[in-house]
């Protein structure tokens, strides 16, 4: 548990549709990975997540940090993975393991990395309260850390947000410089979160109560071996539910006793589902991709009956990376 003189929950930032315009903001990239508290104001030298978890034990390697810490001292941050010029979410999932023997071998095969975007206690001093603009510069004056970017240029932002599908990240965010951190509060924060839009197969249908409606649409792409890869799902709303059943009906395959779905998450029983023959393309709009699926669930954009169901290919979430483009590490230079 943070210490008294932490201010605690994390600030946290409300999603937006557009970059907030004007000479009051501070843009930083929003870093994927696990949020966290780094401090010794208590007992002993710990890294809390939002939820008040301590985190330490899952990121031994990043203990020797703490010897730059002045004595009661405490950084807002993000643990991250970088590889290969992007950050890997599906690597810090890896992490959360709970044998020890484990966290040792992957924190010396993948190290994570803590990117301080912010300062609230510096030997004992509350900089929380102190307005972002001057935050800002106790930031930049550390020595030995990971500092995240920040830019007042609004060109600079809209490029992290163009690029941020090949760097891993997971949007921009824009900060008041008039405020001091705010615990827990979405006041002085907001979030931009680019989406992008795919064309997939369908592969198959969740159904609804006794399948007279179709709930979810199971969305497949192909891999370079020519097989079916299951990559999430997309709800049906009601307005087109006619439509989906009278185009998915002619389809339905019912020999195959494939099921591309993952289990009900949220543990309400599981909804009948039914494969369908490969020949509906649809075009949806989704936010990140993780590992082989899309991290949350998509929106229906059209129908795409002018593409092949073969052309959907994973070149749709993963294009090609620009070898020399600039990667993470250009990022935090």
């Amino acid at each position: 548990m943070p210490a008294e003189e932490i201010p605690f929950p994390p600030m946290e930032a409300e999603l937006v549709r557009e970059l907030p315009v004007g000479e009051r903001w501070q843009y930083e990239p929003k870093w994927d990975g696990f949020r966290g508290v780094f401090e010794n104001v208590g007992d002993e030298l710990a890294m809390w997540s939002r939820k008040d978890r301590p985190l330490l034990r899952y990121f031994p390697e990043l203990r020797p940090l703490g010897e730059l810490l002045r004595p009661r001292s405490a950084l807002d941050g993000e643990i991250v993975i970088a590889r290969d010029g992007a950050l890997d979410f599906d690597a810090m999932q890896t992490r959360l393991h709970p044998a020890e023997s484990r966290i040792r071998k992957l924190s010396g095969e993948i190290p994570a990395e803590f990117v301080v975007f912010d300062v609230l206690v510096w030997d004992g001093e509350p900089v929380w309260k102190s307005p972002l603009e001057e935050r800002r510069k106790r930031v930049e004056s550390l020595d030995g850390f990971r500092i995240s970017p920040a830019t007042r240029e609004l060109a600079v932002a809209r490029g992290w947000l163009d690029r941020f599908e090949t760097l891993g990240l997971d949007g921009v965010i824009a900060k008041r410089l008039d405020s001091p951190y705010l615990p827990g509060s979405r006041d002085a924060v907001v979030k931009i979160k680019e989406h992008r839009a795919a064309d997939v197969v369908v592969v198959g249908v969740r159904w609804k109560g006794d399948r007279t409606a179709v709930a979810t649409l199971l969305l497949g792409l192909y891999s370079e071996a020519g097989h079916l890869d299951y990559v999430g799902s997309c709800a049906v709303g009601a307005r087109m539910r006619d439509e989906v059943v009278a185009r998915v009906l002619p389809l339905l395959d019912e020999s195959s006793d494939r099921r591309f779905s993952e289990p009900n998450r949220w543990g309400t029983g599981e909804l009948e589902e039914s494969a369908v023959r490969p020949e509906l393309v649809v075009e949806v709009r989704y936010d990140k991709v993780q590992g082989p699926r899309f991290r949350h669930g998509t929106r229906f954009l059209r129908w795409r009956e002018d593409k092949d169901p073969a052309d959907c290919t994973w070149r749709e979430l993963r294009p090609p990376r620009d070898p020399n483009a600039p990667g993470i590490e250009e990022l935090l230079a």
